[in-house]
């Protein structure tokens, strides 16, 4: 390996951070209430119920594991392995061996933009490792690095880098920009609050449309065509759409 750039120092604990309550939904809706940017990705996880909050550790897949080795050999305990893969489905990039690599290391989980294999002995690891799905065939193509290739990953539509923290559940995986983290999570906290009281009131008897006076904003609706239930939700302080 590579003896030559020795393991970082644990940057954050973001699990500590986290509320064990809050979801991937949640955060979401933490980002559009603050505007930030929603990094938001329809990854899934070999096991259901699945979840970690982590240090996002980026590295670029050209066809060999010789990167993922020195991904992890330079990683503190603690982050996640974030795979740029370009979204291929003709290749599973992780298998079984790196998925234990990783754990053994200290990993709290993978995230593939692309595909795995190895299911049945990944389940066995117990890693969580979320991707596109499932792919038998390995790599077998071989490209040269770029320069980037420890920096930053390229999920979907936007970049991602050590500056980011990844949140992943049975929803997907969220990444948020660690200096957002504090503002992010006491929205999603509120937000959870908010909906947590709506379904409370809703099993004692009173409707959803009850609560959120939906015929009131119907009546108002036939008199301004503009209003927008949204609009009516912030106004009453409903949580159900941002």
């Amino acid at each position: 390996m590579c003896e030559d750039r020795p393991a970082e120092e644990p940057r954050m604990a973001k699990p500590e951070i986290l509320n064990s309550e809050l979801t991937t939904a949640h955060l979401s809706d933490g980002c559009v209430r603050v505007r930030t940017q929603l990094r938001c990705a329809a990854l899934h996880p070999i096991v259901a119920g699945s979840r970690f909050a982590g240090p996002v550790r980026p590295v670029k897949h050209y066809g060999s594991v010789d990167v993922f080795l020195e991904a992890i050999d330079s990683a503190p305990p603690g982050e996640v392995l974030v795979v740029d893969n370009e979204g291929r489905r003709d290749e599973g990039c992780i298998g079984d061996l790196i998925a234990l690599e990783a754990a053994n290391a200290g990993f709290l989980g993978i995230v593939i933009w692309g595909c795995h294999r190895d299911t049945a002995d990944i389940r066995g690891i117990g890693l969580p490792v979320f991707s596109l799905g499932a792919m038998a065939a390995g790599p077998t193509r071989l490209e040269p690095r770029g320069d980037d290739t420890f920096t930053s990953a390229r999920i979907g539509g936007f970049s991602v880098s050590q500056a980011d923290v990844v949140v992943a559940d049975d929803d997907g995986v969220l990444f948020i920009r660690e200096a957002e983290l504090p503002e992010i999570v006491r929205a999603g906290n509120r937000i959870r609050e908010v909906e947590r009281a709506q379904a409370e009131r809703a099993r004692a008897g009173q409707t959803l449309r009850e609560q959120l006076g939906f015929a009131e904003f119907l009546r108002r609706r036939n008199a301004d065509s503009n209003l927008t239930f949204r609009r009516h939700l912030q106004n009453i302080g409903g949580a159900i759409e941002e």
